[in-house]
């Protein structure tokens, strides 16, 4: 694996299409200033592309896929327009290596959903709430350099229940303006791949230009990188006795044939009943 880390910034581009004042506030689109700030913080470390719901496989083929160390993903008003075959295919790549990065409401993307298992839904409220970011573990690489509290001065309130399943890692909590709290900076391990998610980040305010914003998803770019000599998703092998290596093949559930051949073998023929 080249030093320099692969990133692309998957966005849903809707907003910034159908709302003028969303436009405005992101002339280069959401996912462009989160490009943006990730080329500000990492340089040359990393090599940083944009793609769009819009894009042919909504720019997410197979070899785009293996192209890519850390895939982040913005979502909000078409998460049923991602098609399902591209779905399990980012699925894929994650149990196999390849990290991920979900900020806000990318929470309830089919991608997101399908790799926590639960609705991942919570409460929200669009207005206006100030936000303090918390640092609750400051070892941990993604919090590196992130001021306690971080003010984000206003964006939209998630607030718990938040239905996932337990972190790996807890690394932020946000509080707001009318006292709820939520679960903002989780990650979490499925297969080989790293995961996580960061809950700010709404169409209505500039939050991908603050600083510390930018500087976390950094930061949680190179912590979910995985070195492995190799992306593949983990196999149920055969291994013989004494031998760790070399492990083979395996042929699964019986077909369809030999499953009718083995219940025709333990029944009772009908005349002997």
């Amino acid at each position: 694996m080249s030093d320099q880390i692969r990133v692309l910034v998957w966005g849903e581009n809707r907003h910034e299409q159908l709302e003028p004042s969303v436009a405005e506030r992101y002339p280069d689109g959401m996912h462009g200033a989160i490009a943006q700030g990730i080329e500000a913080h990492l340089g040359d470390r990393a090599r940083v592309r944009t793609t769009t719901l819009d894009e042919p496989e909504h720019g997410l083929t197979e070899e785009v896929l293996a192209d890519t160390d850390v895939l982040i993903w913005w979502g909000h008003a078409a998460h049923d327009e991602v098609a399902d075959e591209v779905v399990e295919r980012a699925r894929r790549h994650v149990l196999a290596g390849m990290g991920l990065i979900v900020l806000h409401s990318g929470h309830w993307s089919k991608l997101f959903t399908s790799l926590m298992g639960t609705t991942c839904t919570l409460r929200w409220r669009a207005e206006h709430d100030r936000e303090l970011v918390w640092t609750v573990d400051p070892t941990h690489p993604i919090a590196r350099g992130i001021p306690h509290p971080m003010i984000i001065d206003e964006d939209e309130m998630y607030g718990e229940f938040f239905d996932i399943p337990t972190p790996d890692e807890l690394v932020f909590i946000s509080s707001f303006s009318g006292g709820e709290v939520f679960r903002s900076g989780c990650t979490f391990r499925r297969g080989h791949g790293k995961i996580f998610y960061f809950r700010p980040g709404d169409q209505e305010y500039p939050t991908y230009f603050h600083d510390g914003v930018r500087r976390v998803i950094s930061n949680a770019v190179e912590w979910a990188v995985t070195v492995r000599p190799e992306r593949a998703v983990p196999t149920l092998l055969r291994y013989e006795t004494e031998d760790f290596y070399r492990g083979h093949g395996y042929e699964g559930p019986l077909s369809d044939e030999a499953a009718a051949a083995a219940a025709g073998q333990g029944s009772t023929p009908a005349g002997d009943a």
